[in-house]
């Protein structure tokens, strides 16, 4: 059967790899039968109305998900395919209440134009009540138009034009409404109502989107190495996965006491949101002086490794070699509290094998290591994806930053 995802115009390279995500997690088989970069419709086909909505239960990206009625590059078509679709099944909601809805894409349709839109289905013969607030079923139009940016693409106008442009209709959708995503979330989680971030804290959505693609679930055992103030650990742990997490500088795990005596640091942001029981611990590490066990036993490893200027290439060592252990009254420095670990520089590259091969040695069958990188701000540059013989890369998506 035939349904239509409607997504939120955000991280449009993330849509299809989190599809994908969320049919693994569901146990379904999904085949997607339209899919268009900007467009917010997406067909899929799956086995019934309860795979539709375990699919679409998690999804970040998608704002939900409908039966598909029919579909057409004009009315003529559209109802045209209704027909052929659904006739049979008219019956079935004859007498319950309902409701229609108009969504335009990229353009605006005047309340006649939609009131003749909705009278031109009077075929349905639907006689139960019309409730535009929690109905029985909910009935929506989807019409799709050229956006800007194909426009642009395809040389129809220039940038100064696009706005102006006229809006030219490429697809009708007719749908009956099955169920809401958890987009929502994003809302929850975000950043600016959080007790704990920090500089390079991961936006909520995309850590919820991470956790999504990593395959977090309740049963599973999720780690950053990387952990910070914790944002994809909260993320996975919203899942239902235990997670745990390291980093080379406890500090920033720690946080510091707030002025009337509450601790403030990673721990924090779980009880904030009621996740205590899903985090396991935090410890001071990096990978290449690691006490975890090099055995398989993560489901999933998340991060977002330092690079730039906020957060140099850093691991533990001295750069001029091992040095004799410094006493402090016939005790060894390291021991005492307030220590601080001398550290190296470390290069970006030896930082990505050491994560590839770490993965290879920790992750169970069919775990998942979802970890961010930076690369070059330019379509003409090929994305040079790290590989390991022990791995394979499930999907590659990337944020674009404007120049500015």
């Amino acid at each position: 059967m035939e349904y239509l995802v409607r997504f939120a115009q955000s991280h449009e390279s993330f849509r299809q790899p989190e599809l994908q995500a969320l049919a693994t997690l569901a146990g379904i088989d999904i085949e997607i039968i339209y899919y268009k970069k900007y467009s917010p419709y997406c067909v899929v086909k799956l086995q019934d109305e309860a795979a539709a909505r375990a699919f679409i239960s998690r999804s970040i990206l998608a704002r939900d998900i409908f039966e598909l009625w029919g579909s057409g590059t004009n009315y003529e078509e559209l109802h045209a395919d209704v027909r052929r679709r659904t006739e049979h099944r008219w019956r079935d909601y004859k007498d319950v209440s309902f409701r229609f809805t108009i969504d335009c894409f990229a353009a605006k349709r005047s309340w006649n134009e939609k009131k003749a839109i909705v009278d031109s289905f009077s075929y349905f013969g639907f006689d139960g009540p019309i409730k535009m607030k929690n109905p029985d079923e909910d009935f929506c139009v989807l019409e799709e138009y050229l956006w800007e940016v194909e426009a642009l693409k395809k040389g129809l106008v220039s940038g100064t034009e696009v706005h102006d442009m006229p809006r030219e209709l490429q697809r009708i959708f007719f749908g009956r409404w099955i169920a809401d995503s958890s987009r929502e979330l994003i809302t929850k989680y975000d950043l600016k109502k959080r007790r704990y971030i920090s500089t390079t804290s991961m936006d909520a959505e995309l850590s919820l989107i991470t956790a999504n693609m990593a395959l977090a679930a309740p049963g599973k055992l999720f780690y950053d190495p990387f952990v910070g103030t914790g944002g994809f650990c909260v993320a996975a742990a919203n899942f239902g996965a235990l997670t745990f997490g390291s980093d080379i500088d406890g500090r920033s795990f720690k946080g510091k006491e707030m002025a009337k005596g509450k601790p403030m640091g990673l721990f924090s942001n779980f009880q904030q949101y009621n996740l205590v029981s899903q985090f396991v611990d935090a410890f001071t590490s990096d990978l290449t002086n690691t006490p975890v066990h090099s055995r398989q036993f993560l489901d999933g490893i998340v991060c977002d490794p330092p690079y730039g200027v906020r957060e140099g290439l850093k691991v533990l060592g001295s750069r001029d070699g091992p040095k004799e252990v410094l006493m402090v009254d016939g005790v060894p420095s390291y021991t005492l509290p307030g220590y601080v670990p001398p550290k190296k520089q470390y290069g970006f590259e030896a930082m990505l094998n050491d994560i590839l091969n770490f993965a290879a040695r920790t992750l169970v069958t069919n775990g998942r290591l979802s970890m961010w990188m930076p690369t070059a701000n330019d379509e003409e540059v090929e994305l040079a994806i790290p590989k390991h013989p022990n791995l394979e890369i499930v999907s590659s998506s990337i944020q674009p930053f404007s120049h500015c």
